[in-house]
């Protein structure tokens, strides 16, 4: 007697990996919200997998322990989504209009128009790392590789700025980035907007105002 065989049922790769971006993301995004509710050491990580609705086992494997999803949870803030976090920075498209622009002038608006959102986005989470001190090796790490991300990033702006034509005579690149570095600091979003209320308008302007003066020629536009 003859039985009739089963299908056998196909492994679904792409669907599973799909599922699990989508776990790792809802992970991210209620660390992100812990951290700035309860601060690093409050967030735990079983306080994390209760809010992300996940075994604690599905934490660790979303990310190299509590810094490491901090770190994540930062990198998502600069692009503006977990998603987005995984498209290189050239391709991102605040950065595309940057490089896209077609004068001086209109590179700095761009990039200046970048930097209210930046710092909404990241700024608390940059202040729970601050506030965390240096009671974890792995915290003082993510502060310097942060630190370090930044200026190579801006040091590729000002490669850009210089090999358009737009640098002051003699202005070097590393000279530049250090500019656009402390021009565009934290600091100054927080005394600006924070504390004396600026909107996001008026600090894209007074940015844009700072770095022409500090990097172009004084005819160039």
């Amino acid at each position: 007697m003859s039985e009739t065989a089963r299908p056998t049922r196909r492994y679904d790769a792409t669907n599973r990996r799909r599922k699990a971006e989508t776990t790792k993301a809802r992970i991210i995004e209620c660390a992100q919200r812990m951290f700035l509710e309860h601060g690093y050491v409050d967030a735990t990580i079983p306080r994390i997998a209760a809010g992300a609705g996940v075994a604690v086992e599905t934490v660790y494997r979303a990310a190299d322990g509590k810094a490491g999803l901090l770190a994540t949870a930062v990198q998502a803030a600069l692009a503006g989504g977990v998603e987005r976090a995984q498209v290189p920075v050239t391709e991102r498209p605040g950065i595309r209009r940057v490089i896209e622009a077609d004068s001086p002038h209109a590179r700095l608006v761009a990039y200046a128009a970048t930097q209210p959102g930046v710092w909404s986005r990241v700024g608390p989470l940059l202040r729970v790392l601050a506030d965390a001190g240096d009671s974890d090796a792995s915290l003082v790490a993510l502060r310097e590789e942060l630190d370090a991300q930044r200026l190579v990033g801006l040091r590729g702006l000002a490669g850009l700025l210089l090999e358009r034509g737009d640098l002051a005579p003699g202005l070097t690149v590393d000279r530049a980035a250090d500019l656009i570095w402390t021009i565009c600091a934290q600091a100054n979003y927080d005394a600006l907007v924070t504390s004396r209320g600026w909107s996001h308008n008026e600090y894209r302007t007074w940015l844009v105002t700072m770095l022409e003066a500090a990097l172009h020629a004084p005819t160039r536009r």
